[in-house]
């Protein structure tokens, strides 16, 4: 098992990934799945990493930080997200993931990781709360799919304190 840094070669892989649960879950609320040229462009994002988690030379998972809200001072917050192949869970590839995306955030700086967990998914909770996430936050009944309507939640984790205003986040290098 090896965690390391996605690369474009990653794209298809990762899109294949996230086309499951697209297309048969609510865990997102994705209508479309993107494509493997979307996530070329996310990988592009110099501000955010993106990491695989590779077993036998393939792509079994993902973990991603994203922007958290478009204001300026949100700048110091991001969204991760995990996502792994069907059938690899219970393997404790989520938690290398989780290990592996929250020291690569922390390292540029940031000072908040948040999640966003659609309900019902133990899983996901769990993993979180593993790692000091506590939830935030819940929005009934907020998204339809899948032929009824759920719940999320929101789980955050501060990652450093600041009184002051904090350096502003670096970029990947």
């Amino acid at each position: 098992m090896k965690i390391r840094t996605a690369n474009f070669s990653d794209a298809s892989a990762i899109a294949a990934i996230y086309a499951h649960y697209v297309h048969r879950t609510a865990i997102t609320f994705v209508a479309e799945a993107p494509t493997a040229a979307d996530f070329v462009s996310r990988l592009s994002d110099p501000r955010y990493p993106f990491l695989v988690a590779e077993k036998n030379d393939r792509v079994v998972g993902y973990a991603y930080a994203s922007m958290f809200r478009t204001k300026a001072a949100y700048r110091w917050d991001v969204e991760l997200s995990i996502y792994l192949a069907p059938g690899i869970e219970g393997e404790g590839i989520g938690s290398l993931l989780m290990e592996g995306i929250l020291s690569a955030v922390e390292k540029q700086g940031y000072l908040n990781a948040y999640s966003c967990i659609t309900l019902p998914n133990e899983r996901s909770v769990n993993l979180h709360k593993k790692f000091g996430f506590e939830e935030l936050g819940r929005f009934p009944r907020s998204g339809y799919k899948m032929g009824k309507w759920h719940d999320v939640i929101w789980m955050g984790k501060n990652l450093m304190t600041s009184d002051d205003e904090p350096e502003e986040p670096r970029l990947l290098t």
